[in-house]
């Protein structure tokens, strides 16, 4: 597994830096924004430690960045701004987790380990979580193994959330990233969050579609998700 990591506090790469590579992880990093672009734009990696304050260009420019060309691999952000409107702006340019600062290693690294193991699953066409299952391949979704009709539009939503399964997505990610601004009323999100939940939830105890306040929707297994 490839890790890059672009933080231009010194100490603080060096820290993370070692030790990722303690715990068996292979990392590179550099303290230039434009540098850091340029190398996730032209080589592979499996994971992006990003800080937001770079010289050069910022965390969200080199998010938003990546995410207009298709770079799809998952992004920690890593700030010492923990403002609610600051987590909103870095998941609406694509971040899928954030970690303010200052930190403790052992979360970090449970955080990097969660989003490597997500995207590793992701990139099959089964994505389970708790009793629900999705076939990708074949259009087909299950909760405890009973068979669950979707619209289009109802399985673009729930794929989505399950591929970010205990990471936010906002309306406006929804909207922009998910469904490609294709929107008649504003309250379009809400009202598929609420069909979906009708589907999803409804005759189960253990609820996986979740509200996160001021922030947006997660698709979750309350038994092992952390909170935000």
């Amino acid at each position: 597994m490839r890790i890059l990591f672009i933080e231009d506090d010194a100490p603080i790469a060096d820290f993370v830096c070692r030790g990722l590579r303690e715990a068996g992880l292979d990392i590179e990093s550099t303290a230039d924004g434009a540098e850091g672009l340029r190398w996730a734009m032209t080589d592979a990696y499996d994971l992006l430690i990003l800080d937001i304050m770079l010289p050069g260009l910022d965390g969200y420019e080199i998010c938003r960045a990546l995410r207009l060309r298709r770079k799809s691999m998952p992004i920690l952000m890593l700030t010492a701004r923990d403002a609610i409107e600051d987590r909103v702006k870095g998941l609406n340019v694509g971040a899928d987790d954030y970690l303010p600062k200052p930190f403790d290693f052992s979360e970090l690294l449970a955080r990097v380990r969660a989003l490597l193991r997500r995207d590793k699953l992701n990139k099959g066409g089964l994505i389970r979580i708790s009793d629900l299952e999705i076939d990708t391949f074949k259009r087909r979704v299950t909760r405890a193994n009973q068979e669950i009709t979707l619209t289009p539009r109802e399985f673009s939503l729930l794929e989505a959330l399950a591929r970010s399964e205990g990471q936010v997505l906002t309306r406006e990610m929804i909207t922009e990233r998910v469904w490609r601004n294709d929107m008649s009323y504003s309250n379009t999100v809400d009202v598929h969050i609420g069909m979906l939940r009708k589907k999803i939830d409804a005759d189960h105890e253990i609820k996986l579609v979740h509200t996160v306040h001021r922030l947006g929707y997660m698709l979750r297994d309350p038994d092992k998700a952390e909170e935000v």
